[in-house]
């Protein structure tokens, strides 16, 4: 299964599930796919009453979270973010690609709407460098090292947004256990490094870390946070583990079915010209915010830090991640489905506009790198190559 780690087919394999939600859902199957989306089981699991899609959103999708957690903490702690200097310039970048789409999106729609403007803040990793390892596997390796620190920054930014600004009635009691479950997880897995393949050990995890998803998502905080927590508190061996074994789940299984449901919409059948503001914000902000966000912000911060100029990005290899970071998909999909569950209308015209803005994004990113990565010797590929075998190799050691 080594083949679905590959960033080009995760991101293949996203956009292909993409677009046959869209598909389907705009044939004489669409019907009878929106009646299965929002089905219920005629009996509630643990108390918890959710549709079939809302399975995939609040259940499936925690895996995801889970695993980028981990890869989270490994940057902080081991790699591309495991220092402060290391950690300024994405840092400033990701919080420049925050604003600027968020600015652009309370600009163009009216304040009844303005709940939707964390939909275009995020950057898809899995698509983002997808893309890039596509068609800019010549750039130097510090185009590569500041796209995936951005991302991993961003997709905390949005799991902050997602636990302060989609939370609603707290129950504090139920928060309290799912507080105590993950500190239960945490304990087990400090056991699990001491007695590495432990099968009693592995099935209380997984069954603690099912006790804190529970909790979590009656807890009024979205079930995707519990992921989080999960894979932020895992010990490094038991980490990485989780990590090599669930990669390809969460690859070939977990987004690619989060994106047919999330994209499986009707197209209004309307003109253009009256698709409503939210449509027209999200597809500007993300292209264009991320792109002046990240590409403002970023030369700032290498100028104002003094970042060496060796490991500083010439201005086109810049705005090549500008555009890449556009790429919102996944987490913008999750982020429309949060802000306008309660309103169709709006929540379909959200998802047209994060796969607009999402395409636009891919193809003028895609193009602008591969033009660039034109400029660069071929020798540089090799040299990629040996370091991703390397430092596979270092993260898998021992798991």
């Amino acid at each position: 299964m080594t083949w679905i780690r590959n960033p080009q087919v995760s991101a293949m394999l996203l956009l292909g599930a993409a677009v046959l939600g869209l598909v389907v859902a705009n044939t004489a199957l669409g019907p009878g796919l929106d009646a299965a989306k929002h089905w219920h089981l005629p009996f509630e699991v643990l108390g918890l009453d959710l549709s079939m899609a809302h399975w995939v959103t609040d259940g499936l999708l925690v895996i995801f979270f889970f695993v980028a957690a981990i890869e989270l903490r490994y940057e902080l702690t081991q790699g591309e973010l495991a220092s402060v200097r290391r950690a300024v310039v994405p840092t400033i970048a990701a919080l420049g690609g925050v604003a600027a789409p968020a600015i652009i999106f309370l600009t163009i729609v009216p304040s009844e709407l303005d709940r939707g403007w964390p939909i275009p803040i995020a950057t898809d990793i899995a698509f983002a460098l997808g893309v890039l390892a596509l068609v800019g596997r010549r750039l130097p390796s510090r185009v590569r090292a500041l796209l995936l620190a951005l991302a991993i920054i961003d997709d905390l930014i949005g799991i902050l947004v997602i636990a302060v600004f989609f939370t609603t009635s707290l129950d504090l009691l139920a928060l309290a256990g799912a507080a105590v479950a993950v500190a239960a997880f945490w304990a087990l897995g400090r056991a699990y490094s001491a007695r590495r393949g432990s099968w009693p050990l592995r099935i209380a995890m997984v069954a603690v870390a099912l006790v804190a998803w529970w909790l979590v998502a009656t807890s009024g905080i979205h079930a995707t946070i519990a992921g989080v927590a999960l894979g932020a508190v895992l010990t490094p061996a038991p980490a990485e583990s989780a990590r090599v074994k669930l990669e390809p789940t969460v690859n070939g299984l977990v987004l690619p079915l989060f994106a047919f449901v999330a994209a499986s919409v009707a197209i209004p059948q309307i003109p253009l010209g009256e698709l409503s503001p939210v449509f027209w914000a999200i597809l500007v902000a993300l292209p264009v915010g991320k792109l002046i966000g990240i590409s403002i912000a970023g030369a700032a911060a290498q100028a104002a830090t003094r970042m060496p100029r060796a490991e500083r990005l010439a201005l086109p290899e810049l705005l090549a991640v500008a555009l890449l970071g556009g790429i919102g998909f996944t987490v913008s999909l999750l982020m429309n489905e949060l802000a306008f569950r309660d309103a169709e209308e709006f929540l379909v015209e959200g998802t047209l506009g994060v796969l607009a803005g999402s395409l636009v994004a891919a193809l003028i990113g895609a193009t602008f790198t591969a033009l660039l990565a034109r400029r660069y010797p071929a020798v540089e590929t090799e040299a990629i190559r040996v370091r991703d075998l390397e430092e596979q190799a270092r993260r898998t050691d021992g798991v």
